[in-house]
């Protein structure tokens, strides 16, 4: 089990859970089409925000399988709100977890996501005691598999139209990292 004290901090960014004050800069990238692209859902108007947002404030902790961390992320030195990340709780009993992240395309090229995930990584391997940790995207996704490979995570597959997304057959990347693997890539 797991309860953060928050704000998780890394060199720039706190990470903290979502409040009901962050509907505005929540939505001002999830009713994004360019930021929906590759991911299951349309872009959101206000009612699906808003259920969103209600959804991500009640993910604070990790207390068993299944279970999902989702963060919202801010630039500490602007407060600002740009993104948010998430580890699910895959599996207890197998020591699994997955990585996740979405941002706003304005904030993109400075290294938040890279560096908000690294720090979701070190959550899962040095405090929940993961075996592996796995990010799964659109393979057609080239930024945020960047992101992935940046944190050292080596890609593990590639599924030829493994997923009908949005009425459409989709490819789909499999990345991972081993808890051994972290001890090389982990932050000094």
């Amino acid at each position: 089990m797991l309860i953060p004290d928050f704000p998780i901090r890394t060199e720039r960014l706190d990470l903290r859970p979502f409040t009901e004050g962050d509907f505005a800069a929540l939505h001002a990238y999830q009713s994004r089409a360019d930021v929906a692209r590759y991911l299951y859902w349309e872009p959101h108007d206000e009612q699906a925000t808003r259920e969103a947002l209600a959804r991500k404030c009640r993910r604070t902790a990790l207390r068993n399988s299944g279970d999902v961390l989702n963060l919202a992320v801010v630039v500490r030195e602007t407060g600002q709100l740009v993104g948010d990340v998430l580890l699910c709780w895959v599996s207890v009993e197998h020591r699994q977890g997955e990585v996740g992240y979405v941002f706003h395309p304005e904030h993109g090229g400075r290294g938040y996501a890279t560096e908000a995930a690294r720090m979701m990584l070190e959550i899962g391997f040095d405090l929940l005691g993961l075996h592996r940790i796995v990010g799964r995207l659109d393979a057609r996704n080239t930024a945020s598999a960047g992101v992935l490979e940046r944190l050292g995570m080596r890609r593990e597959a590639h599924l030829r139209e493994s997923e009908l997304v949005k009425g459409e057959w989709t490819d789909e990347m499999v990345y991972a990292m081993l808890a051994a693997e972290w001890e090389s890539h982990r932050p000094a």
